[in-house]
């Protein structure tokens, strides 16, 4: 992730179509990382990008496996299918959620492969991520943004900086607002663990998420 201007449409038309506006989740999100909200949500755009009713979105239940993508319609679909590309292939071969955010290189950001499905969870792992990018070199958002997919640089990172210095090309940047600051110390990693999701976070997998959603007062 890097950036320095991108949005998300709130119409119903189609991200090429016209201007996007951030929407307040990856905002939220970001801030709370001290990276800017255009370049989270850009690469969430190019990460899990599925064209719906109201146009293209970020979308949540989406596995790479190998360089293959796979979306699903539900959360509980998405990690079912994540139990069974565990059993045949590498984690470092895997990226989850609605960031692509690598189990194997990335996985101790979260506590089990249920919450590495979490939207916000994803989200919040992608933004620290790329702030770890940038503290390694400040000075383009950009270039955060390519270390975020390719951390050893070479033609995969430029390449993948191009494509989000396009998808920042379509978005309105948020009001300005200054980060928080950075200086808190990171909490210790936690192992992956394999849990399965637990009755309770089963029962609304039938709910279509599209965007992060800031919580209601």
């Amino acid at each position: 992730m890097t950036g320095a201007a991108l949005l998300l449409l709130a119409s119903a038309n189609c991200w090429s179509s016209g201007m996007q506006t951030v929407p307040d989740g990856y905002t939220k999100v970001a801030r709370q990382q001290g990276v800017p909200p255009e370049a989270l949500y850009s690469v969430a755009l190019q990460e899990s990008s599925r064209t719906l009713p109201r146009g293209v979105r970020p979308w949540p239940w989406t596995l790479n496996v190998a360089g293959k993508g796979y979306r699903y319609k539900t959360r509980l679909e998405a990690w079912q299918a994540l139990q069974v590309f565990m059993k045949t292939h590498s984690l470092k071969r895997i990226d989850v959620g609605i960031a692509q955010v690598n189990l194997g290189w990335n996985g101790d950001h979260f506590t089990s492969t249920w919450e590495a499905l979490d939207p916000y969870t994803n989200l919040n792992a992608a933004a620290v991520i790329l702030r770890e990018c940038w503290d390694r070199k400040p000075g383009s958002w950009l270039d955060a943004a390519g270390c975020y997919h390719h951390p050893a640089g070479g033609q995969a990172a430029a390449r993948y900086r191009s494509f989000i210095r396009t998808r920042l090309a379509t978005l309105q940047s948020p009001p300005s607002q200054p980060a928080p600051a950075d200086n808190s110390p990171a909490p210790a990693p936690v192992q992956l663990a394999d849990n399965a999701p637990v009755p309770a976070a089963t029962s609304n997998t039938g709910f279509v998420w599209i965007e992060p959603r800031s919580p209601r007062p």
